[in-house]
């Protein structure tokens, strides 16, 4: 039986900071060791779950869920507390390498409020004190982060401008399970996963797309030339979230299924330094109707599109109305040309999404054969085609409006 991350919560109880072996706490990680194991999909899960409810239990259920996830990656972790006291070093995680190299971990749900880089220096800084590491050669503090804000870069410039690119880095959550479902399928090792963790530039995301994208595509059986590489936003030479896809798969379940030439697409969307995934959805997708990708694709008019925001869901559907140009446009190509196809009959449910957890998963002809509970980041990795079963479980037909088609 699958267990959503309200019924556990509802089980274990009130997740505090209480001494004892039998605490809500120990409950819970007990739970997760028990029952999840080294399945990455259902963790993913529970963090989507925690990302899309607001509280002081989910919130500390994502802290511990993070650090779950950095037993996968093969670390020692030893779980920090839900709530600061005096006297106490404050970490969320202190996470340990066979390497003997020390990860201090802060997990935050979302970057909308000011982070002082200094508050996670000095926990390092004390661990070194306390002789648990041994100096800043063997250490970094890592924060992970749920919801990544357009704002991430201003936390990204404070440990460039602070000196502090040798001590700290920034992942998004989202990076951090696809580093755990390499481990998990693609045999990447846990050597792999520090000299992810440990580059030049304090984020880590590029290289983790990059490597999530080939994934995604050997996944798929699409031949990596396809693969798209993230266009330049204007000035910054950072990933714009409208490029993030990969290459396209055709399988014969799809094509026996999509009638009429009509063929079915999942595009994901991720987010970046100027917009949040829903927000360039808002702004390509429902008001301007049309989409814009760094390769060209084999889009027609006629075939259907919905889009899947990163951590929410499938928020959005539509009809292709035009094929693809490669031309400029103002808010999806301001400074270099991207192939970009026009939109019609927009259903938007931003408020209501469609939540592709491990029940949907079980019916989507996409995992005949495969366990829903497994690694699936695959399926929301690159753009792809899906069966015509698989599109009208993803999408609401009524959804929660419907623009007028562009004349």
């Amino acid at each position: 039986m699958n267990f959503t991350l309200e019924q556990i919560l509802a089980l274990v109880g009130r997740l505090d900071d209480s001494p004892g072996d039998d605490t809500p706490r120990c409950r819970f990680r007990r739970f997760l060791c028990d029952n999840i194991k080294t399945e990455v999909g259902p963790v993913r899960d529970y963090i989507e779950a925690c990302l899309r409810t607001s509280g002081e239990q989910y919130n500390r259920a994502l802290q511990d869920l993070v650090n779950y996830t950095g037993q996968l990656l093969g670390f020692e972790v030893t779980y920090g507390r839900y709530h600061g006291v005096v006297g106490q070093i404050g970490f969320d995680g202190h996470w340990v390498s066979p390497a003997d190299f020390h990860l201090v971990v802060e997990a935050k749900t979302t970057e909308v409020y000011a982070i002082n880089a200094a508050t996670l220096v000095g926990y390092v800084d004390g661990l070194i004190s306390e002789k648990k590491i041994p100096n800043w050669d063997h250490a970094l503090g890592l924060y992970v982060v749920g919801r990544p804000d357009p704002e991430v870069h201003q936390l990204e410039n404070a440990i460039i401008a602070e000196k502090r690119t040798n001590q700290l880095r920034v992942i998004s959550v989202e990076s951090l399970l696809s580093l755990a479902e390499m481990i998990a399928d693609y045999g990447v090792s846990h050597s792999d996963i520090l000299s992810v963790l440990r580059p030049s530039c304090p984020t880590v995301n590029p290289l983790v797309d990059l490597i999530s994208r080939v994934a995604a595509a050997a996944r798929l059986g699409v031949d990596e030339k396809t693969i798209d590489t993230p266009a330049l936003a204007a000035g910054g030479g950072q990933p714009v979230a409208v490029s993030t896809i990969a290459g396209t798969a055709t399988t014969a379940k799809v094509a026996e299924l999509n009638v009429k030439g009509v063929r079915y697409w999942l595009f994901p969307v991720t987010s970046d330094e100027e917009r949040t995934a829903e927000e360039w959805i808002r702004a390509l997708v429902i008001d301007e109707q049309l989409w814009a990708t760094f390769a060209r694709r084999q889009v027609n008019p006629g075939d259907r599109v919905c889009f899947y925001a990163a951590q929410t869901g499938v928020v959005a559907h539509a009809t292709v109305r035009t094929q693809p140009e490669h031309r400029q446009h103002p808010i999806a190509a301001p400074d270099e040309p991207l192939w970009i196809f026009g939109l019609e009959h927009v259903v938007e449910y931003l408020d209501n999404p469609v939540v592709i957890d491990a029940a949907l998963r079980a019916k989507l002809d996409a995992f005949q054969g495969k366990d829903p509970n497994k690694a699936w980041a695959w399926f929301v990795q690159g753009a792809h085609t899906v069966a015509q079963h698989d599109f009208a479980l993803l999408t609401r037909p009524g959804g929660a409006s419907q623009s007028p088609p562009v004349k």
